[in-house]
C-alpha cells in the first residue's frame, strides 16, 4: 500500500506504474483518491474552525452571564449546539471518506523497481544466471511419481480418496528424503545466521490483509468456516504478522529469520501432466528466510536471499537458473522478485522451485511496522525467499541424482539426515 502524500504528490507516476503492470482498469483509482483526500482534508479543516470557534465562544458564555445577558448567552449556546452537529456530521462523513480511501489503496499496487523489466506476464520474465550444468542422461528419467513409487515411496489413490486429488501419502525412504531435506535447510539458514521459527500455522484476517492483495487471497487461501482463521499459503504470512503494529528498535535491525511450517493452497485451474503428481498440491511443507531491515538494506538483502537458495540447491547437485519477474508478473505489493528455477533432466527445461521479493514498505504499512530510529519513526521493509519446499524440490532432486539403475544418490550433505545412507535402492 503506498503512502498517500506520495500519491497525491505524484499521481502520474502511479498512473505510470499502474500502466506498467497492464491494469489500466486501476487508473481511475488514482483519481477517486486524489478527490477523497481532498475532500477529507477539508473535512479536517472545517472540524478544526469549528472546535476552535467552539472553545472561544464557549468563554463568553459565562462572562454574558456575569453581566446578566442571559438572551444573547443564549444565542450563543444555540449556535454552539448547531456547530456541534454540524461537527458530528463531518466526523461522520471524515470515517467514510477515511474508509474508502484505504479500501481503494489496498487495492493500487505498489511502486515497482525502476531495474524490473516491463512486461504483460510470466512468459516475458527474463532469465538473469544460470548456476551448474544442466545434464540430460543418456537414459530415460521416468516422470516423477514413477521414480517414487519404485521405492514404494507414494500412494496417489489412497490420498485421493481420503482427501480427493491434490494430495499425497509419501512413505519410507521418500518420506525420510522430504524429511531430510526440510531439516538440511533448516540447518543450512541456521548456519548462515537466521534464527529458526516455527510460526503458526493459521491467521486472522487482519493479517492477510496485511501481507497480501485480495486478488491473492481469494485465489489462495482456505478460510475457517464460521472462524476469522485463514490456513497460511506460505510461513512467511504468520511470520511478517508477528510483528505487526509493533515497534522496532533500529538496532535490532536487520531480524533474519528462518521458518518451517505446512502450507495450504487452492491451486484453482486446470494444469497440465508436468503439474499433476506432486507438483502442484494443496499441501506441501516449506522452509522460507523472512527479514525485517532499514529500507536503505532491503536491496542488498535481496541479492543474500536468493542466492542462498541457490547455494543450498547446488549443494545438492541441482542446476539452477535465477529469472527476474516482469512487471506484469510481480503481485501488487513487490516491488522486485526473482523465481529460482531448477534443472528438470526429464522435461529438458528449468522449472520452478523457489520465489524471492522485496515487497518494500507495502506490508509494513498495512501492518504498522515501524522501527524507531535516531531521526525517528519509520517504516521497515520486509522480504521473503523460499529455502526450499518439497515435495516439489524432490522432483528436481530425484531427476538430477538419479542412475540408469534406478538407484538415487545420496549428497554428502543429507546423508547425515538419511542414516548415512549414499543411495536409495528401489524396490522394485
Amino acid at each position: 500500500m503506498l503512502d498517500i502524500k506520495f500519491l497525491r504528490e505524484n499521481p502520474e507516476v502511479v498512473k505510470q506504474n499502474i500502466r506498467n503492470k497492464f491494469q489500466d482498469q486501476k487508473l481511475e483509482l488514482v483519481d477517486q483518491v486524489i478527490a477523497l483526500d481532498k475532500e477529507n482534508r477539508e473535512i479536517k479543516q472545517e472540524v478544526e474552525a469549528l472546535r476552535a470557534k467552539k472553545n472561544k465562544i464557549s468563554k463568553q458564555i459565562g462572562a454574558l452571564m456575569a453581566q446578566g445577558k442571559r438572551d444573547e448567552a443564549e444565542q450563543i449556546k444555540k449556535e454552539i449546539a448547531a456547530d456541534g452537529a454540524r461537527t458530528d456530521e463531518l466526523s461522520a462523513r471524515e470515517k467514510e471518506v477515511e474508509e474508502e480511501i484505504r479500501k481503494i489503496m489496498m487495492v493500487i499496487p505498489n511502486i515497482i523497481d525502476p531495474s524490473v523489466p516491463i512486461g504483460k506476464d510470466d512468459s516475458e520474465n527474463v532469465e538473469l544466471e544460470r548456476f551448474g550444468e544442466p545434464v540430460v542422461p543418456d537414459f530415460e528419467i521416468p516422470y516423477h511419481t514413477d521414480i517414487m513409487e519404485s521405492f514404494d515411496g507414494i500412494d496417489l489413490d489412497s490420498a485421493r480418496e481420503v482427501a480427493g486429488n491434490g494430495f499425497y501419502y509419501l512413505m519410507g525412504d521418500i518420506a525420510r528424503l522430504h524429511s531430510g531435506i526440510l531439516s538440511y535447510a533448516r540447518d543450512f539458514m541456521i548456519d548462515r545466521g537466521f534464527t529458526y521459527c516455527v510460526p503458526p500455522f493459521m491467521i486472522h484476517g487482519n493479517v492477510v490483509n496485511g501481507v497480501m492483495s485480495f486478488a491473492e487471497m481469494e485465489s489462495m487461501m482456505y478460510k475457517i468456516e464460521g472462524e476469522d482463521l485463514y490456513l497460511i499459503g506460505t510461513s512467511e504470512h504468520s511470520m511478517i504478522g508477528k510483528f505487526i503494529d509493533s515497534i522496532i528498535p533500529e538496532e535490532k535491525l536487520p531480524l533474519t529469520l528462518t521458518s518451517y511450517s505446512p502450507c495450504f493452497r487452492k491451486e484453482k485451474g486446470a494444469h497440465g501432466i508436468e503439474e499433476r503428481g506432486v507438483y502442484r498440491i494443496h499441501q506441501f511443507e516449506k522452509q522460507e528466510m523472512v527479514v525485517l531491515c532499514k529500507p536503505e538494506d532491503s536491496m542488498m538483502w535481496y541479492d543474500k536471499l536468493w542466492k542462498n537458495t541457490v547455494d543450498l540447491f547446488r549443494s545438492l547437485d541441482i542446476p539452477v537458473r535465477t529469472l527476474e519477474c516482469c512487471s506484469g508478473d510481480l503481485a501488487d505489493l513487490k516491488v522486485k522478485s526473482v523465481d529460482v528455477e531448477a534443472w528438470s533432466p526429464r522435461q529438458k527445461k528449468y522449472f520452478e522451485v523457489g520465489s524471492c521479493s522485496n515487497l518494500g514498505d507495502a506490508q509494513a504499512r498495512r501492518l504498522k511496522i515501524r522501527v524507531n530510529g535516531e531521526k525517528g519513526k519509520y517504516l521497515a521493509h520486509t522480504l521473503n525467499n523460499t529455502v526450499v519446499a518439497p515435495p516439489r524440490m524432490l522432483i528436481a532432486f530425484l531427476e538430477n541424482n538419479l542412475n540408469a539403475d534406478g538407484t538415487v544418490n545420496i549428497p554428502e550433505p543429507l546423508r547425515m539426515y538419511m542414516g548415512g545412507k549414499e543411495k536409495l535402492i528401489p524396490k522394485k
